[in-house]
């Protein structure tokens, strides 16, 4: 029988596929695989019967994790794994030279004699610089994601409107805490079609009609109906909803939000009781009746839109960051996003709105505005128009520090000029049964 043909093993361990570098227990370099000649840029004979930390130094910080990981493989004569440890390689001047950064995952194995004595240390460094990259990639990504997704649910829960969701069936799956509140009932109690208890029952059947038309067909859900609050009370609510598609064209959900209009329609209504009382009075009077109801009809055609208009402010120059389709219509004639409310709504700095914008981003104090007017170039004719807001300036803060502020505005001017109109209808009215009582 032939002799075996003699084995290289020295070449054999050169060659293997794996970074690999063969220690003395005392540190020293005794050998290294070609690939971590590679991966560590530096000769194999620059390095074998050198001191590890001499022939690849490194921070401080790093040699001690190395030294400690080589002290444990001493002592317990077993592997040791060492945390992600960074190791910046010095390139060769033929290789353009410079520091690439680079993150290792390092395991020491003990290779022991045959009297069970520690004979070598083998290190096997694995480059894990890009699943390393990835991870922190990954990290940020979803970093970004939760502060994106702070940020949409703290617009939701405090925007001054009753807030809801629901699935492509119709199935209400989120209501925000202002609906909640409203209603003084939990999550639990409203989601699915449990949010139909709460309808007066007289028009239970009107709105689930028009919600079903809606779901059939994808049409704006627009509707008015009474809502029972937590008291018990029923109040007039607006309700608009929109279905969200996908790329295909399917709907996945729907978003609605809800507006208190119970005092514009009471409102309306008095409009409407000072015209029947003007009825029954004389010519002048009819005459009178007739001009309040056709101002009852164009009055109470603006207050059913009740228009809501949002907007959120960035940093302590007030830069507008959102503007929705009902806020830019105050102004269709400007660009308003990117710009300071100073820049793009120049006529309210002399108004004062800037210095009240100032301190609610300064002090934190929401400030509430009731039937505030303002005056406004609405038309780009130059003009300022008195107009009148119910709004509200609320401070929000991302990371702890304050970030902007948020807009909500509901335009009551039609409903102040309204109010006048009564009351002058109300005075005429008075004029008129006193002249019929004389005559």
């Amino acid at each position: 029988m032939a002799d075996s043909p003699s084995i290289d093993y020295h070449a054999l361990f050169q060659a293997l596929p794996g970074s690999y570098l063969l220690l003395a227990p005392d540190g020293t370099v005794l050998d290294n695989s070609d690939q971590h000649v590679a991966v560590s840029l530096l000769p194999r004979a620059q390095a074998v019967g050198r001191d590890i930390f001499a022939a690849y130094p490194s921070a401080p910080e790093s040699q001690q994790e190395l030294a400690a990981s080589h002290e444990q493989v001493r002592r317990t004569l077993r592997p040791d794994t060492m945390p992600l440890l960074r190791y910046d390689l010095e390139r060769p001047a033929e290789q353009g030279g410079g520091t690439e950064e680079r993150y290792w995952q390092i395991t020491h194995y003990p290779l022991l004699d045959g009297h069970g004595q520690l004979q070598y240390i083998l290190q096997m460094p694995q480059d894990v610089t890009e699943q390393h990259r990835a991870a922190l990639h990954a990290a940020q990504v979803q970093t970004d994601l939760d502060e994106a997704q702070d940020r949409t649910r703290f617009i939701l829960e405090n925007l001054p409107v009753l807030i809801w969701t629901s699935d492509a069936t119709g199935e209400r799956d989120y209501l925000n805490s202002r609906w909640l509140a409203f209603t003084g009932k939990p999550l639990g109690r409203q989601t699915g079609w449990q949010w139909t208890e709460d309808l007066h029952p007289e028009d239970q059947a009107r709105v689930l009609e028009v919600w079903q038309h809606s779901l059939a067909t994808g049409d704006l859900y627009q509707v008015e109906y009474r809502l029972r609050r937590h008291d018990d009370q029923y109040r007039w609510i607006l309700v608009r909803a929109v279905p969200r598609r996908d790329d295909a064209g399917r709907i996945t959900m729907w978003v609605g939000g809800a507006t208190d209009i119970h005092d514009q329609r009471q409102m309306v209504q008095e409009l409407l009781v000072a015209n029947e009382q003007q009825a029954a009075l004389s010519d002048q009077a009819y005459q009178l009746y007739q001009k309040a109801e056709s101002q009852r009809e164009t009055y109470e055609s603006l207050f059913q839109q009740a228009p809501a208009m949002i907007c959120v402010l960035r940093g302590p120059e007030h830069h507008y960051e959102f503007v929705n389709p009902r806020y830019q219509q105050l102004f269709p004639h400007r660009q308003l996003l990117g710009r300071t409310v100073a820049e793009a709504v120049p006529e309210v700095k002399d108004q004062g709105f800037i210095d009240i914008l100032d301190n609610v981003y300064q002090t934190g104090e929401t400030f509430h505005g009731n039937e505030l007017k303002m005056q406004l170039e609405r038309d780009a004719s130059g003009v300022l128009k008195d107009t009148y807001f119910n709004f509200i300036y609320q401070r929000f803060r991302e990371n702890g520090q304050p970030a902007g502020i948020m807009v909500f505005a509901f335009e009551v001017t039609d409903f102040v000029r309204a109010r006048q109109v009564l009351e002058k209808l109300r005075d005429t009215a008075a004029n008129a049964i006193d002249e019929a009582t004389a005559g």
